[in-house]
């Protein structure tokens, strides 16, 4: 079958390590269901993969991807979740298994003509949604669902208000649309001006540039940028506010203010993906609202290292998506 995969590291050129060809077919272990591809969304995890971070070399080659959603041999229509793991080895949630890992990280992705997952890996894919735009969830979608319903501590029925830092992200553009449809006021920071555009055509509140003063303090910040948008966020919080992080795209130490972490009382949450149980419930809020994933190009898979290239450079907002 055709797939993208790594066959070896390059940390200054990740796309020297891509090969793009025919691989085996998966061969599915006892419990585990093959799924033949219809669309797979592209993550950064794909370049990282390519650096030869979070995969060992003794696992190469790697097919890649995290994302797919396809139609098993029993003729269902279904969205892979992407995170492997045990939920109860992880009181209830696999996300906190110790063991647990993301496709294309242990067992070979979704970057291909078909994929062997767990059976309870696979979500009924709502009619309602595309393949393409089911594709595009499983990691920055749901990454951001369980930011902001599960772990900013807003109010369950709206109301509450949300800084985003560093529009433009797969995950910081999610979590815009998330977050409106379920009622929060939605603040949003970019460097880039088109990107603030875009983030306001999207519904975003208030856009503004990096590191400027707010209206207002803010309940909760989601952070996916790191060092240099640390302070920013502390600064936003209102007393006794959040701040989600899962993501440090611009460095993971900055300096921690503590004494301004204590003297407002404020939480720092770490989020890395999200359950199973959650990704059915953001595709039924999609459903119920009639949000969408924006998708900003879509390739065959013979054409994964222009997609990657393109991912690579950095002018996306929105998914990139491939085709089998």
């Amino acid at each position: 079958m055709l797939a993208a995969a790594a066959v070896r590291f390059d940390p200054q050129d990740p796309l020297a390590g891509l090969s793009v060809g025919q691989r085996e077919e998966p061969q599915p272990p006892v419990g585990w269901v093959t799924v033949q591809v219809r669309a797979a969304s592209l993550n950064h995890h794909d370049l990282f993969s390519l650096r030869g971070v979070g995969l060992a070399a003794d696992r190469l080659p790697m097919i890649l991807g995290c994302d797919a959603a396809g139609v098993t041999s029993e003729g269902e229509e279904v969205v892979v979740h992407a995170v492997i793991g045990d939920p109860a080895a992880g009181g209830g949630d696999e996300t906190l298994d110790p063991r647990r890992t993301l496709l294309s990280e242990l067992h070979p992705g979704t970057l291909a003509e078909a994929v062997a997952v767990p059976r309870r890996n696979l979500v009924p894919k709502p009619p309602d949604l595309s393949f393409e735009e089911a594709a595009c969830l499983p990691t920055a979608w749901l990454t951001a669902y369980r930011m902001v319903v599960s772990r900013a501590g807003l109010p369950s029925g709206g109301g509450g208000t949300l800084l985003v830092q560093g529009a433009g992200g797969g995950v910081a553009t999610a979590a815009v649309l998330i977050a409106k449809a379920v009622g929060h006021t939605v603040f949003v920071t970019s460097r880039d001006a088109g990107k603030r555009e875009r983030a306001a055509a999207l519904g975003a509140d208030a856009v503004f540039e990096s590191g400027a003063r707010l209206p207002r303090r803010v309940d909760a910040v989601l952070e996916t940028v790191g060092e240099a948008t640390w302070g920013h966020s502390l600064r936003s919080l209102r007393p006794g506010g959040r701040i989600v992080v899962s993501g440090a795209t611009s460095g993971p130490n900055p300096p921690a203010e503590l004494n301004r972490v204590f003297f407002q009382q404020l939480s720092v949450v770490g989020s890395t993906m999200g359950s199973r149980d959650e990704l059915v419930d953001l595709l039924a809020l999609l459903v119920r609202t009639g949000v969408r994933p924006p998708v900003q190009q879509v390739w065959p898979l013979a054409q994964a290292r222009d997609a990657l290239a393109r991912l690579a450079v950095g002018d996306v907002f929105g998914k990139l998506v491939l085709q089998p």
